[in-house]
């Protein structure tokens, strides 16, 4: 029995020495590996930064600390992407937060009519690319201003009544733009308590602040016809004979228009390229 463990005892003490070889060559790799990797494999990932929307021409329509809350709430809400629209102007808030308020004028009004094509053709829904995700996610989900009954009523009799010069479709149809954001402002200042004569006098100054070459001609038109623009009502002059695309369209004819500069197109204004739906303004 000694003479077998004699004869073994070189085999194990070489393989005991390739073992030590094999074990040393590896901590040598491991020491190596931990020596000289690359910092930023101990290092957590830089994450990109995240852009900040700021309003732009802000304060003129509403006080600035609302719109500046009415942004908030929207970025919040992603219906507002920062690394998409970073520089957001009254038209674009005011947009933005009638096509993402919950309201039975988009949940149950004409523009669901499937014969139109859907919502998401029109250029105020489709036309929004720079929310978080699809559109449609933000249309009409997020709940900004609740309203009354006795509110709703009213936000929808005005709404009916007033009409831009680039559609043909009044704000209960809001097609483009200028339109969800009158919208979208017709609910807001319903939320707060404003009375009927308050909204239609609101309405009627920012239609004019949006388009004012169009109001321009409007008033050359009615002065050679013997009227003065300031004694008109604005459920008069925001109604389709003067304010819709074809009433505007008979008075442009008949009048010198000087060429727009007031960027009242019906995309959103900071956006290279947007799309623009087939539906174009309207119907």
């Amino acid at each position: 029995m000694e003479k077998e463990i004699q004869n073994n005892s070189p085999k194990i003490s070489s393989n005991l020495i390739q073992i030590a070889i094999i074990l040393s060559a590896t901590l040598i790799a491991i020491t190596f590996i931990f020596k000289y990797a690359p910092v930023s494999r101990s290092q957590p990932a830089i994450q990109a930064p995240t852009v900040q929307a700021s309003l732009v021409d802000a304060g003129h329509i509403l006080p600035l600390a609302i719109e500046q809350k009415m942004l908030a709430d929207l970025t919040k809400g992603g219906v507002i992407d920062g690394s998409r629209l970073s520089q957001v102007t009254e038209l674009n808030l005011l947009w933005a937060y009638g096509l993402a308020n919950a309201n039975p004028v988009l949940s149950r009004g004409p523009i669901m009519d499937m014969r139109y094509g859907g919502p998401e053709n029109m250029a105020s829904v489709g036309g929004w690319t720079v929310s978080t995700g699809n559109v449609m996610d933000h249309y009409g989900k997020h709940k900004l201003s609740i309203l009354t009954p006795e509110q709703q009523q009213l936000v929808e009799k005005i709404a009916k009544g007033i009409y831009r010069p680039c559609c043909d479709n009044s704000t209960y149809f809001p097609d483009c733009n200028h339109g969800m954001a009158m919208l979208g402002l017709l609910e807001y200042l319903a939320s707060q308590g404003a009375t009927e004569d308050q909204m239609w006098n609101v309405a009627m100054t920012v239609n004019v602040s949006w388009f004012p070459d169009q109001y321009q001609a409007i008033g050359l038109y009615l002065k050679q016809n013997g009227r003065d623009i300031k004694s008109m009502s604005p459920q008069e002059l925001l109604g389709y004979e003067y304010s819709s695309g074809s009433g505007f369209a008979k008075i442009a004819s008949q009048v010198y228009l000087p060429k727009s500069q007031s960027g009242s197109g019906c995309g959103v204004g900071t956006v290279e390229s947007a799309p623009r739906p087939k539906s174009g303004c309207g119907i």
